[in-house]
């Protein structure tokens, strides 16, 4: 008998016990759909803390720290050799880690900078400009840096905020204009900008006191030429310009600060970006990094750390799932036994006439394999009805404008349900087929 012979005979029969037959795929429906409704619970999870995380940075980056860089200023300069250094060479090891798209050496310096009568403290980042979109700086307004820049500037969308004018004597003049919609209190594109190690720069009276002799710090004229647009992290609050521009105003300090305490070995980097090409690539690169001697973070710690977490839930719902679709297979089953009682005289006279036995085996397993396929099939359209519920729930609860999910179905998942549903059916069936297969043909034929 032929394929199509055995699949239309396999319908055929299961149509004759409709009431049988669909209570049995019934119960396959209500496995499947618990099983798939119970790890889309656990992949919506799983999404929703990259999402989180994405929000918060960029997770193919990885933050390469020179703990030992401080410790150094501290020490005068001495480490005693413990400390791997955090230097060119080891930049230009980075570099050529496979799955490397970039690698950005940082200086950071902290400034006062005065825009006409307003003043601010700014954190300052020393970058090359060449992979500052590599890394995902986007301009909202003017430009981003050019390698050609030396005294130009863009700044994070919040920097402006830091501005305040100090002969305000309320105690709010440091928030100015960050009080609903209110625009910054300084334009730091068209502003004439200056900046200084001088933290009492621009100050009515003395505010502080260092205890420095030496000759006043010098002041230095800066351009804005950009503002970042926002990216909900630390971008937004720094100010950037090129890298070998600040090391030669930091140099220029420490020449004349008369006080040695604060000096740093301008050799190696406080901290080292690198990006990677993908988000799959980022632990392999972040253990290479490692193995060279560095200390490294990334948001994909916390990303592995979450889908633990998440893997535990899903294996918890998944398991639950799991025993509606055994108690499925265990009706699949009964269903196929009940059906070769029913059914013996029939198999009886199949193997008189010259039915193969493999074919009488192939025939009820396609019996059972299409109670699971189509259990499969309806469970899977009832579990995207399901998560299609829960998803609006859940977004009356999280407000409008939402966009994460309570349950997501992926393609993959849907297919694959089906296949194990498919499966679960025919090794339901793969003993009672072993049974019809093995009636006598004359005991079969003498059963009433």
């Amino acid at each position: 008998m032929s394929n199509r012979d055995l699949i239309l005979m396999g319908f055929g029969n299961l149509l004759r016990r409709k009431t049988r037959s669909v209570l049995t795929v019934l119960g396959v429906i209500i496995g499947t759909c618990s099983i798939v409704v119970m790890l889309s619970l656990g992949i919506a999870m799983d999404r929703g803390f990259q999402e989180q995380l994405a929000y918060m940075g960029d997770l193919t980056i990885i933050d390469v720290n020179n703990y030992g860089y401080y410790e150094m200023g501290m020490m005068g300069g001495s480490s005693g050799g413990s400390q791997t250094k955090l230097d060119d060479a080891a930049v230009a090891q980075f570099r050529q880690i496979p799955g490397v798209k970039a690698v950005m050496p940082q200086r950071s310096a902290y400034m006062k900078m005065a825009a006409g009568r307003y003043v601010g403290y700014v954190s300052i980042m020393g970058v090359d400009p060449e992979v500052m979109e590599a890394f995902g700086f986007e301009a909202e307004a003017g430009r981003l840096l050019q390698a050609s820049d030396k005294d130009t500037m863009v700044f994070g969308k919040s920097v402006a905020y830091n501005f305040y004018n100090p002969r305000m004597n309320n105690q709010n003049r440091y928030f100015l204009g960050m009080n609903g919609d209110a625009p910054p209190p300084v334009d730091m594109l068209s502003a004439k900008l200056t900046m200084t190690s001088d933290m009492q720069y621009g100050e009515t009276r003395n505010r502080y006191d260092d205890g420095n002799d030496g000759p006043a710090p010098k002041i230095y004229d800066v351009r804005g030429v950009g503002i970042l647009a926002q990216s909900n992290s630390e971008k937004d609050y720094n100010a950037y310009m090129n890298r070998t521009s600040l090391e030669k105003i930091l140099e220029e300090q420490q020449r004349n600060n008369r006080n040695d305490r604060g000096r740093v070995d301008n050799s190696q980097y406080e901290r080292v970006q690198v990006k990677v090409n993908r988000i799959e690539d980022v632990e392999s690169v972040q253990d290479a990094i490692k193995a060279m001697g560095h200390q490294t973070f990334s948001l994909t710690d916390i990303l592995n750390s979450m889908k633990e977490t998440s893997r535990m839930i899903q294996m918890i719902l998944g398991g639950i799932g799991a025993v509606s679709l055994l108690v499925a297979a265990i009706g699949i089953t009964n269903t196929m036994i009940m059906s070769i009682y029913e059914r013996t005289r029939e198999i009886g006279v199949m193997k008189v006439i010259g039915a193969r036995l493999t074919d009488i085996r192939k025939l009820f397993l396609i019996e059972a394999g299409l109670i699971g396929f189509l259990g499969g099939v309806l469970g899977i359209g009832i579990s995207f009805v399901v998560s299609l519920g829960l998803n609006r729930i859940g977004a009356s609860f999280m407000g409008p404008g939402s966009t994460t999910k309570m349950s997501v179905i992926p393609f993959q998942l849907a297919l694959m349900a089906v296949g194990f549903s498919t499966l679960i059916g025919i090794v339901a069936g793969y003993s009672p087929a072993r049974r019809a297969m093995r009636l006598s043909a004359l005991e079969a034929i003498r059963n009433e």
